[in-house]
């Protein structure tokens, strides 16, 4: 019979014994000194309820506006990102600032972060007299539940979409964000070819325009008969160019009051669109819901409401056709998802305002893919691609106009933070 050199079966008994439990029962020091270093210092992933949160940092880059990146530490060497956008200005000392009552760090540290749904509720009663129902504290409290769902994913050696209760889709439908109101028919249309010869299937671009020598002042939010026309000539151009088959979106960011917002929605029935985003500004859900019962038109809102109760009266009053809830300042991926649940109960479908980095767009995708109702995800980067490709340590994710989904434990991209310091607000606090 062939022996077995011993260093081999005490190796295979050790294996063994870790997985029964042998090892346990009997002390690593039976073994060794080798060993029980190894096991002293190895890695600690192997027991989530152990995980603590032990630092929170920050960093601010320059890209589509203010992105600011929460990076939450934990004593497991376990690293979660988050990505909060828009609405982040200004707000360094929100999320960690030196004031120990008076910053979200308190409810951090010492945490485990599987508790995502538990922190973010403390945070938010927390605030209540510091802001927590809109704004800046729930767009920072948004980047900081990002993180959660990253780290939890990571610690379970999950996808954030498994965590979120699953998938509907692999991939993730874009629309890309595109021309400038400002240009002649002809440059419109050729932009919009551009992009969908790149493979999107559906585009959107801005109609109102502060600088057309049609409009009467800087202030009068009446729409005059030459920037209708304009607008009509553009959308023109560019629906004869793409066809019907590829959806068209417009913007007019609020710029104009209700009878302009009810004339411009009924004059743009003929081109089909997938939706007239915020003829007027979304403050008043009354006059919204004129022009959405008087049009044919689908009227889009959301992307400057906050958590899923400045939704709940949207749907209610019935004001717009589609929700556009932005997850990057609108309270996060669990709320996105809470959003999305809550529309459905309407038929009303959600198609988020996105204009992230591509880490911030993968953890909307999760979201996305979780929920039944998803219509479209923005994409505003076509004119900084390559500043956009640079900020996460993968590969470029887009591919046809869409996003697959990562299988990927947590979000599953990674923030580049050199590239992220490249482009920091100077005045910022970094994680670096």
């Amino acid at each position: 019979m062939e022996s077995v050199p011993k260093e081999s079966s005490r190796r295979s008994f050790l294996k063994k014994g870790l997985a029964t439990g042998v090892v346990g029962s009997l002390g690593l020091s039976a073994f060794g000194s080798e060993l029980a270093d190894a096991v002293a210092n190895g890695p600690r992933y192997s027991n989530p309820s152990d995980l603590k949160i032990t630092d929170i940092k920050t960093a601010y880059m320059r890209g589509h506006g203010t992105h600011m990146f929460v990076k939450l530490i934990t004593n497991q060497d376990i690293v979660g990102y988050g990505e909060a956008m828009d609405a982040v200005r200004g707000t360094y000392g929100v999320a960690t600032g030196s004031i120990g009552w008076d910053n979200m760090r308190q409810f951090l540290v010492g945490k485990n972060p599987l508790d995502i749904n538990k922190i973010f509720e403390q945070i938010l009663r927390r605030g209540h007299f510091g802001g927590a129902q809109s704004g800046m504290y729930v767009a920072v409290l948004t980047g900081i539940e990002i993180a959660l769902w990253d780290l939890a994913g990571k610690a379970m050696g999950l996808p954030v979409y498994r965590l979120m209760g699953g998938k509907f889709r692999d991939k993730i439908r874009l629309y890309c964000d595109t021309a400038s109101s400002s240009e002649s028919p002809e440059d419109m249309a050729a932009a919009a070819m551009e992009v969908k010869n790149k493979g999107f299937t559906a585009i959107k671009f801005d109609i109102d325009w502060a600088g057309d020598p049609s409009k009467q002042d800087e202030f009068n939010m009446t729409a005059s008969n030459g920037e209708i026309e304009r607008m009509v000539k553009q959308v023109g151009a560019v629906r004869d160019a793409i066809g019907m088959n590829m959806d068209l979106c417009l913007d007019a960011h609020g710029r104009y009051d209700l009878p302009s917002g009810i004339q411009i929605a009924k004059e743009m029935e003929p081109f089909k669109l997938m939706w007239l985003e915020e003829p007027i500004p979304a403050e008043n859900l009354d006059s919204l819901r004129e022009i959405t019962r008087q049009t044919k038109t689908p009227i889009c809102t959301g992307e400057n409401h906050y958590l899923a109760h400045d939704f709940r009266k949207i749907l209610e009053k019935q004001a717009a056709d589609i929700v556009m809830p932005d997850l990057h300042k609108c309270g996060g991926l669990g709320e996105g998802q809470r959003i999305a649940n809550l529309a459905n109960l309407y038929y009303v479908p959600m198609a988020p305002h996105m204009v992230a980095s591509p880490f911030g767009a993968m953890a909307a995708s999760h979201c996305c893919a979780t929920v039944s109702n998803f219509l479209c995800l923005e994409w505003h980067w076509i004119s900084k691609w390559d500043q956009w490709n640079e900020l996460i340590q993968e590969d470029p994710i887009i591919k046809d106009g869409f996003i697959a989904l990562s299988d990927k434990p947590g979000v599953g991209v990674t923030p580049d933070e050199e590239a992220i310091r490249k482009y920091a607000v100077e005045e910022a606090p970094s994680f670096f």
